[in-house]
């Protein structure tokens, strides 16, 4: 999903960055955010090893369109600087950079950003970096995504919609391939995607196995946070970790823009806002 190019003119990270600074948050005029990045990565005195750059374990994803604007969310795996580049060609030929928050330990170390200001009717292309704040020089691969933005006018659009992701303890089964009904509804492409609630199953356990009705065994992929009832912050945060985990997901979030509903599971079977 990584989309990395050069430059001719490429600027230090420390000078990207100082912009960035004085920038306030604002739109940087920029050839490429990724290039830049991967010039000063390839530098013959920086030796990076992979382990020591940031991650993206959970890819990126967009939603709450509105109009000319977009939130794109993503999660680093430390401490890091949320930077996003944008463009309505896939070559990035017209690209705008973004300086976003610091993704931090008390969310999770997740960033959003509300992208302003895109065009109308178009697919806008994007690429997420985290760059190290303990360590400017160390910066992510470039994680790549896409959306449609609402039409100015009138028009027929697709859409597909959906709920109760890993439900009644079905979970990402990798014999089967994963969620695959994400995958089938990102190829129909889709210009956003309705979550009708239950995106998690917080009170719905995920073990190892599960019997099917014709007598065989489904094989789960398991985690800590998903082997009981979640019951903390972290629990309810592995929850939707959990779900990020299938690659047929994180494909399908970087290439639809999701509107989410609530429902009963976010909390437990049955829920309704008066309840304990």
């Amino acid at each position: 999903m990584a989309l990395i190019r050069s430059c001719g003119a490429c600027l230090t990270r420390r000078a990207l960055l100082h912009r960035s600074a004085l920038a306030g948050g604002g739109l940087i005029a920029a050839t490429s955010l990724a290039g830049r990045l991967a010039a000063q990565q390839s530098a013959p005195a920086v030796i990076t090893s992979e382990r020591m750059r940031p991650g993206l374990p959970y890819g990126v994803q967009t939603g709450d369109l509105a109009g000319d604007r977009a939130i794109l969310w993503a999660r680093a795996d430390r401490p890091a600087r949320m930077m996003v580049e944008w463009a309505t060609t896939e070559a990035f030929d017209d690209a705008r950079v973004v300086r976003g928050p610091a993704a931090l330990e008390d969310t999770d170390y997740t960033a959003r950003i509300d992208l302003a200001g895109l065009p109308l009717g178009q697919r806008v292309f994007y690429r997420v970096v985290m760059v190290d704040l303990a360590d400017h020089k160390l910066a992510s691969e470039p994680v790549a995504g896409s959306l449609w933005t609402p039409p100015a006018a009138r028009r027929d659009i697709r859409f597909v919609w959906s709920g109760d992701t890993v439900g009644q303890g079905w979970g990402i089964n990798l014999d089967w391939g994963g969620m695959r009904i994400y995958e089938t509804m990102r190829q129909v492409e889709p210009a956003f995607f309705i979550h009708s609630g239950d995106t998690i199953y917080a009170d719905g356990p995920i073990t190892a196995e599960q019997e099917t009705p014709d007598g065989a065994i489904w094989k789960n992929v398991t985690t800590e946070a998903k082997a009981k009832v979640a019951e903390t912050l972290a629990e309810f945060r592995g929850n939707y970790a959990y779900n990020l985990m299938d690659e047929n997901v994180r494909r399908f979030n970087a290439a639809v823009p999701m509107l989410a509903q609530w429902d009963d599971h976010e909390v437990t079977n049955n829920w309704y806002p008066h309840e304990d």
